[in-house]
């Protein structure tokens, strides 16, 4: 099964939807852009406060389910979005666009939000997306990262200290390193089209891009 989580950001920055999803949820703003692009919104959920009234009117139109929150709460629309997601689509596949670009402060906060108790156990199913750009999650274990088609660069930014970090079958490489505090490891490339990492604790964000 697949969500598709539609946040604010512009529709320029939005990867090719080249598939299907069986939910679509649109956070705030990003419930106007999934009916203008022409998708249905299953979920439109958010404080709403980015949508002028007569916005906020066709939303609330449309989708076929509402959930308002209060402007000022301890949650970001975003948190909201994904905690309904994974409550009720615990097995799902999360695909998050219109999360990147605009203010430095929203895409830091989407980026680390996986490392919340509540988030953590099920990082490896999320999935941030833009044009340029594939960010996943992986917890402590061996992997190995197929290259998604066009995407040259190979990142990993480790959100929290990693323990025995080992890189392999990438430009550069690692054996059993500690990064003693988060950092990001990047501009790596790959040179198969399958690289290898495995670590033994922390959580790190594999990030997939390309050139404009």
């Amino acid at each position: 099964m697949k969500v598709l989580l539609v946040a604010g950001g512009s529709i320029a920055s939005w990867p090719a939807l080249t598939s299907e999803y069986d939910v679509y949820i649109g956070i705030d703003r990003g419930s106007l852009y999934l009916l203008e692009a022409g998708y249905r919104v299953d979920l439109a959920i958010g404080d709403f406060d980015s949508l002028s009234p007569v916005e906020k009117e066709s939303v609330f139109e449309h989708a076929i389910k509402t959930i308002t929150a209060p402007v000022e709460k301890d949650e970001t629309d975003t948190q909201l979005a994904l905690s309904y997601a994974l409550t009720h689509y615990q097995a799902a596949t999360i695909e998050m666009i219109g999360m990147t670009g605009g203010r430095l402060d929203h895409f830091l906060a989407n980026l680390w939000m996986v490392l919340e108790p509540r988030f953590k156990p099920y990082s490896a199913q999320i999935m941030l997306r833009d044009r340029q750009n594939t960010v996943s999650y992986l917890l402590p274990g061996e992997y190995q990262i197929e290259q998604i088609p066009e995407m040259k660069y190979l990142g990993y930014c480790c959100l929290t200290p990693v323990e025995n970090l080992t890189l392999r079958y990438s430009k550069y490489t690692l054996n059993q390193v500690t990064i003693p505090h988060p950092m990001s490891l990047a501009s790596n490339e790959f040179i198969e089209k399958t690289a290898y990492i495995s670590f033994d604790e922390g959580i790190i964000a594999v990030i997939q891009s390309k050139d404009e």
